[in-house]
């Protein structure tokens, strides 16, 4: 058993999460769990450390077949390991995927709302972006977002349109459905799109009747028209070492995006590599536990917050991110109201939709307590 629920100090570390804000408010914003990595990760980063030496790194064998094997046993998927192409960053990845799909004000599409990065990467690639909004529904398991598949195809513009898929998807928490993910493999297809699927939260699905499958699964058509993304640094909570890898099946594509690479993109850190071979080989365990703990964190949040006040949260179906909608609720900058109620959330403001903001419940039980106590008081003294 692991220790998932013992509060761990960052607060005087070089946590971004927690230098943010002052000592009487509570980050649950970035996506950055409150939990040690896993002992595997640790007990491998030291070893690598008291070798002591430390020159350019390249990805050894060992861990490329350990990739290869983790997308086997974990979602079925035969890759080859000359697919893999190393980077120091998912968001890297996004921003160089923008530069190697397109030119200069060519579409680039995605759903909104998102993980900022997708909104800031076509901008940053002066290529035109296109926000395609999400659909939202009422049902009687609360609200349902899905992709708005003729407002998608009515968006595509001249040039060569590419389609940023973020899968599962951040903020809103849902696992795409192999159907939806058909709809927009036929789309790609039919508009020869080049899709960009950034899968760094897959490992953290909460259903056990939902499963992962990457795009490029779907088809040898899906497959070589994809660059998927991925990374252990959500999963185990390795942001710090910046280790994210690119599988992209097409040979030339994939020659595309290292060519944008050259020169720019620097090397992988050392230790980046060390704890991305030991999280896919090792963390197995580590991860079914973290599964459970944020099935009971996402679960209180639920009870907690749901239909509180005017609050209405989309249950996450993946990540450790609940979407809560405050807009009933008339509070004008819901971020601003809940950071001086002592909590820190991400706005939804930053995900392109106001009226929203984001909460993180990776963290240990105790500061996910006082967190939601000091929401649900500060909506009720409000009301009073």
């Amino acid at each position: 058993m692991f220790d998932f629920d013992t509060v761990i100090n960052r607060r005087d570390s070089d946590s971004t999460k927690w230098r943010k804000y002052g000592e009487d408010v509570l980050p649950l914003w970035v996506a950055d769990m409150d939990f040690a990595s896993p002992p595997a990760i640790t007990e491998a980063l030291q070893a690598r450390v008291a070798h002591g030496v430390f020159g350019y790194p390249d990805p050894q064998a060992s861990l490329v077949q350990t990739l290869v094997m983790a997308m086997q046993r974990d979602y079925h998927w035969q890759i080859q390991p000359d697919w893999l192409v190393p980077l120091p960053g998912l968001v890297v990845g996004l921003n160089v995927a923008c530069r190697a799909t397109g030119s200069h004000d060519d579409p680039v599409l995605t759903a909104t709302p998102v993980y900022p990065p997708f909104m800031s990467a076509p901008v940053l690639s002066q290529r035109r972006l296109v926000r395609v909004p999400m659909l939202e529904a009422d049902t009687a398991d609360g609200a349902h977002w899905a992709w708005d598949i003729d407002q998608l195809v009515s968006s595509l513009g001249p040039g060569n349109n590419t389609l940023m898929l973020c899968h599962p998807h951040n903020p809103v928490g849902r696992v795409w459905r192999t159907e939806e993910l058909l709809q927009l493999a036929a789309v790609a297809q039919r508009h020869d799109m080049i899709v960009v699927s950034d899968e760094i939260h897959c490992d953290l699905i909460l259903d056990a009747e939902h499963k992962h499958v990457p795009f490029a699964a779907l088809s040898e058509d899906a497959a070589q028209r994809s660059i998927t993304l991925m990374a252990p640094s959500k999963t185990y909570n390795v942001p710090g070492l910046g280790c994210s890898f690119a599988i992209i099946p097409n040979p030339a594509l994939r020659k595309r995006f290292a060519d944008v690479m050259r020169g720019i993109v620097p090397h992988v850190n050392i230790f980046g590599y060390v704890a991305c071979e030991a999280a896919y080989r090792d963390g197995v365990a580590w991860r079914a536990q973290l599964l459970d703990i944020l099935r009971r964190n996402r679960d209180l949040v639920m009870q907690q917050l749901d239909g509180y006040q005017g609050l209405r949260v989309t249950r996450p179906e993946a990540t450790y991110l609940a979407w809560v909608d405050c807009r009933a609720t008339g509070i004008e900058d819901p971020a601003a109201f809940f950071e001086a109620a002592g909590v820190g959330l991400s706005s939804g403001a930053d995900f392109g939709l106001k009226g929203f903001v984001r909460l993180n419940f990776g963290c240990a039980l105790g500061t996910l307590q006082e967190a939601l106590h000091r929401m649900r008081e500060a909506l009720a003294n409000r009301a009073s």
